[in-house]
């Protein structure tokens, strides 16, 4: 039977006073950047087509032209700098047996109440909502923008076809607005997430707190040496 991993080789106790913990490696945090700075200028792009009275945002990128020329490009660019986090972290997002006691229990979590939530590995089930979601709309929204990407693709879809690919591609795009928001507000509420994408590491008190299994699992590593 295959072991479902809690943590990656890059995730490693740093040091025990105070106790300080890697949770991200530096092309991870790159990756992570990378597809939140695409993803915000999409959105912005994006929303200048998706409403007349939005069409001002183009603005933001020197006009209509500069910006429908940019979208798509960066569209691309989204897909596969989250296609690198996928092939790193898709393993650590497999649902556990505990994300099922953590949802039946959300009410401790949005009170805080943690000591009464199962121990956790590297993500909750929270996380993994937003890891899958993103990762199924990416897909959608990069399948579905090819199909409007009249440029190079025109002759290869159906206008009726095309079509659908817009009522999807915008769809997509309203869902992931709204994915984006909610782990961008899950950041900053739980307060230590901020640190672990910028700098890299949290503290061991952060770790024991909401992602003890995690926390086990990165100190088991470490009394029984290095990971190959």
């Amino acid at each position: 039977m295959v072991r479902i991993p809690y943590s990656e080789p890059g995730d490693r106790i740093e040091s025990t006073r105070p106790v300080t913990v890697s949770r991200y490696r530096g092309i991870t945090r790159l990756n992570h950047w990378v597809t939140a700075i695409s993803l915000i200028v999409l959105l912005l792009s994006g929303l200048a087509f998706f409403d007349p009275s939005l069409y001002w945002l183009t603005g933001l990128f020197g006009g209509g032209q500069t910006a429908r020329w940019l979208h798509p490009i960066l569209g691309v660019v989204l897909f596969f700098s989250f296609l690198g986090m996928f092939i790193q972290l898709w393993r650590l997002n497999l649902p556990q047996p505990e994300d099922k006691a953590w949802v039946s229990q959300i009410g401790d979590v949005v009170a805080g109440n943690e000591e009464k939530l199962p121990e956790l590995g590297k993500y909750n089930a929270g996380q993994k909502f937003i890891f899958w979601a993103m990762s199924v709309l990416i897909v959608v929204l990069i399948v579905s923008g090819v199909m409007i990407w009249e440029e190079f693709f025109a002759g290869y879809v159906s206008i009726p076809t095309r079509r659908w690919a817009v009522l999807t591609h915008s769809i997509a795009a309203v869902a992931i607005i709204l994915v984006f928001i909610l782990h961008v507000y899950a950041a900053f509420w739980t307060r230590g997430t901020l640190r672990a994408m910028t700098q890299g590491t949290v503290t061991g008190g952060w770790a024991w707190r909401h992602h003890r299994k995690w926390l086990r699992d990165v100190a088991g590593r470490r009394q029984n040496g290095p990971a190959e």
